[in-house]
């Protein structure tokens, strides 16, 4: 019972607003002139009560309402496609949904249209509706093209049928039942006949003299506003359509924040949100791959290889570079030394202590070196060591006891030097 009385007062508040132009939508809010708007496409039937309770000038308030509604709608073989039936005790389709795809067409077959005599059949009415005219001999189309199939009943009275079994199978048949009720109508009786919400699909004036104004509240109920078009959301970044309203949504890359309208960037470099080898740099809700210093990135733009550090003029060794996994060091040439500096290489002095084997004297040659011996020494054939000359054999022409005194004096001034640097070398 409550809930009859909130669609009555919801209904009865309707009728204090001022009357809508032709052609205009009511919207939240406050009027408005939206000549823009299309409907979706629909196939709509029209189920008008034409019983003895209806006076001729009610009826003839009926018609026009119909004819302004036709006007609201995007009529066309495509678009949205209308029949209306009439019934009393009798039903008639007065034409089917593939008689008219336009609206001057169709306001014409209205004005035409006739009441019936005495008896309110509704539910009768619904079933014919289902039977008859919602079939694709008649014009309906085909269940793939996902049209919506809607009927807007409009009665002064209750049914003398049982209404609940035909509006039910109706529904269960995907028809939508919108149930209009004016006067002393019944409002039990359109709540049963009507499709769920109550509140959208249950509507009642006073009188038919008021019909009209239910014109715009249909408009805005077919109406296929674009609830995303730019200016009429609130969405930061993306606006999806969910019915007659919207859902915000974010560009990859972003999550939605709690107040479901702004976006934050998702932080792409998180573990398990990248695929990059090495390194990777967050840029503004997505990423880039890098590679650690020695590595260079392989065009997959993921995965790293090792640079080749000793490629010409990669490196700073002055003689030999070692590469060294993404790194290097450096050496040198056989002969020569590194510096402190770990780049450059002095000559090493091959004839210092330890470095040669030379028997009595090395003589550097740049990166080498040779042997020779002291005076009175000859060198060996190993060019090492060294043996005493043979004074004799150097003298052998020396005859007499002066100069065989002489040699011996020099044989024995040699074996002294010699005794005396081997002494010196030691130390």
């Amino acid at each position: 019972m409550g809930r009859a009385l909130g669609t009555l007062c919801c209904c009865l508040a309707l009728l204090a607003l001022p009357a809508a132009p032709r052609g205009s939508a009511l919207r939240p809010g406050g009027p408005s002139a939206d000549t823009t708007c299309k409907n979706r496409p629909l196939d709509l039937v029209f189920i008008v009560d034409s019983s003895r309770s209806v006076r001729p000038e009610e009826f003839a308030k009926v018609k026009t309402f119909l004819s302004e509604m036709i006007d609201t709608l995007d009529v066309g073989e495509r678009t949205t496609r209308v029949a209306v039936m009439n019934y009393a005790s009798t039903v008639k389709v007065e034409f089917p949904l593939r008689a008219y795809f336009d609206k001057a067409s169709l306001k014409e077959a209205v004005s035409r249209i006739e009441p019936l005599s005495a008896g309110t059949m509704t539910g009768l009415a619904i079933q014919t509706a289902m039977d008859e005219v919602f079939t694709e001999e008649m014009g309906t189309r085909p269940a793939t093209f996902n049209i919506p199939k809607v009927v807007i009943v409009v009665t002064d009275g209750r049914p003398q049928d049982q209404v609940e079994d035909a509006a039910a199978s109706a529904q269960t048949a995907g028809i939508e039942i919108y149930a209009v009720g004016v006067d002393r109508a019944d409002m039990q009786s359109l709540r049963i006949m009507a499709s769920e919400p109550l509140d959208e699909h249950v509507f009642y004036v006073e009188t038919y003299g008021v019909i009209e104004k239910l014109t715009s509240k249909f408009r805005e109920t077919f109406c296929a506003v674009n609830v995303c078009a730019p200016g009429t959301h609130d969405c930061e970044q993306l606006c999806v359509r969910n019915g007659r309203s919207y859902l915000c949504d974010c560009y990859e890359g972003y999550t939605l924040n709690p107040d479901k309208r702004t976006c934050s960037a998702v932080d792409m470099c998180a573990p398990g949100r990248h695929k990059c080898d090495q390194i990777c740099v967050s840029n503004n809700g997505s990423y880039v791959c890098d590679c650690y210093e020695g590595y260079t990135l392989n065009p997959d733009k993921k995965t790293c290889s090792a640079m080749d550090m000793c490629a010409p003029g990669r490196h700073d060794c002055a003689q030999v570079c070692l590469s060294n996994d993404g790194s290097y060091s450096c050496d040198c040439y056989e002969g020569y030394t590194l510096n402190p500096d770990k780049k450059t290489c002095s000559g090493v002095d091959m004839c210092a202590p330890g470095r040669h084997d030379c028997e009595q004297v090395c003589v550097r040659d740049d990166l080498f070196y040779s042997c020779d011996c002291y005076q009175g020494y000859t060198l060996n054939p190993d060019k090492k060591t060294c043996s005493r000359a043979d004074c004799w054999a150097v003298t052998s022409s020396l005859i007499t006891t002066e100069e065989s005194c002489k040699c011996e004096a020099i044989a024995a001034l040699q074996d002294s030097v010699t005794s005396r640097l081997e002494a010196l070398s030691t130390k």
